[in-house]
Formats: C-alpha cells, structure tokens, sequence
C-alpha cells in the first residue's frame, strides 16, 4: 500500500488552474491506489496586509506574475463533491502557505474563512532588490550554494516565527533550478546548515516532507533529519496535473525506509521513526 499523496495543486491554485482538476485529481488517485489525497492550494500574496510582517519599507510584496486569491467557496464544495464520489478515497482538505512567517496576518484571515485538514508551510522566494524573488530567478554557478544557504537560512526563520504549518514542504526547492554550472548537486557541501532545519523542525513536533517534484532527495539527507530527532514523514508529489499525483512514490518509499522510518498508525498516517 502506497502512502497518501498530502501536496496535490488543482484549478483552485493560481499557477495550476486549466492544467488540472480535482475530480480528476481523485480519478488518478484511485488508479495508482492511494488511500488518501490532501489537496493543498496555493496561497501566495503579493501584498502587505496590515498585521503581516514586512520585510522593507515597500508597499508590494512581490509581482504579481499571475498571483489570485484562493477562491475558499468554490474549493470548499468542489472538496465536499469529490468526497460523495469517491467514498472509498480519504480526501482532505488543505492548503500550502507561501512565506507564512511574513504573511501571518493575511494567513490568518485566511483561516478566519475556513478551516484545513492539512497546512503545508513552504518557502519559494528570497529577498532581492527590495522584492521577494523567486528563488530560480538568481541561482547561478558559483553562487548557488549560498543561494542554498540563504534558503536554510530564511527556512529557519519560517520554523521559528511561524506556527501555523504542520508539513514542511520541499525543504531542498532550489535543486528543482540547480544550473549546470554549477556541476552536480553535493549534499554535503550545505549539511549543517539542512541539520540545522531539521533540528528546530523536530524539535517543533512537525513533520518533513519528501516531494516527488524535485529531484529526489537522498536517504543520507532524510537520515539526517532522523538523526536530528524528526519524528515523521509526509510524502507529496506537488502534482499540478492529475497525471502526477503519487508519481515515484515507490522510489521515495525505498528513500525514507532506507532513513529508518516506517508507516504509522494506519494507511493514512504520516511515516514514523
């Protein structure tokens, strides 16, 4: 038995839309024999709110790029439709917070509106010019390890002023846009500064994901984050076509159980030490 897919995107993310659906999204659950699916949107924000955390003196966040507010009534029956028809499939609800350190005001109205099975916390953007960047836009040969720590760094920061999250999601984002210049990634080479998230991470009671999207992290990366003391795993393929949904989760099993973790309570549970 395969274990949940607990990161899935449907038309209700602002980068996904007409690429996926979440009837669909069920539909190729069900083929490849998941027991559950989280389907955890976007939520990005491009401005300020009054009780965010700002990091400059700036009115814009970030540009736009296309950024939309999640439409909560929509996503919220579209959830309750797929859960009538598809009474065998554990559907949760969710959502993936983009920089909820920064934007904890503007989550938590969010979360006035509605409430989630399940909260990613996830960082795609750094600080640059005044902007938040999205972290491919500035990786480049020599430079991309600190690129790497920056994002350790800022990821640290997220862990320790943001509560509202339960998974961190793709904690080794930057690998998705590693150039080539930069020769092949080296796990090694930002090893403390990974066991450095991992410990404040642990040490919060939350759990780690492993995410099918980027190329597959190591058991040497996932040991680590057993030998800081985390206690679970969550896996996510970050599928934006229902095509994806639980895709390499085979090989990301072998991935975690070479790490020392094992399935939990029940089919529906995180994977534990």
């Amino acid at each position: 038995m395969l274990p949940p897919d607990n990161h899935i995107h449907t038309q209700f993310s602002w980068d996904t839309r007409s690429r996926s659906s979440m009837i669909r999204a069920c539909e190729q659950a069900v083929s490849v024999g998941l027991p559950a699916v989280a389907f955890t949107e976007h939520v990005d924000f491009t401005d300020w709110g009054e009780r965010d955390l700002p990091m400059n003196d700036v009115p814009e966040a970030r540009a736009k790029g296309g950024i939309q507010p999640l439409d909560v009534e929509g996503y919220s029956a579209c959830i309750e439709e797929c859960r009538e028809r598809f009474g065998d499939l554990r559907i949760l609800s969710g959502m993936e917070a983009g920089e909820p350190h920064l934007f904890s005001g503007s989550v938590a109205d969010l979360l006035q509106q509605t409430t989630f099975d399940r909260v990613l916390g996830s960082l795609h953007s750094l600080p640059r010019d005044g902007l938040l960047v999205g972290v491919g836009w500035f990786l480049s040969g020599e430079a991309a390890y600190d690129v790497v720590r920056d994002y350790c760094a800022e990821m640290l920061r997220m862990i320790e002023n943001s509560d509202v999250f339960e998974v961190l999601a793709h904690f080794d984002y930057p690998r998705r846009f590693w150039p080539r210049s930069a020769g092949p990634y080296d796990d090694a080479k930002v090893e403390e500064e990974h066991r450095s998230v991992f410990r404040a991470l642990a040490a919060s009671g939350r759990v780690l994901e492993i995410n099918t999207a980027s190329p597959l992290t190591a058991a040497t990366t996932m040991r680590w984050w057993h030998e800081e003391g985390g206690g679970a795993v969550s896996f996510g393929s970050d599928a934006h076509t229902p095509g994806r949904v639980g895709d390499r989760f085979d090989l990301a099993v072998d991935i975690v159980e070479a790490a020392g973790f094992r399935p939990g309570r029940d089919r529906f549970d995180f994977w534990r030490r």
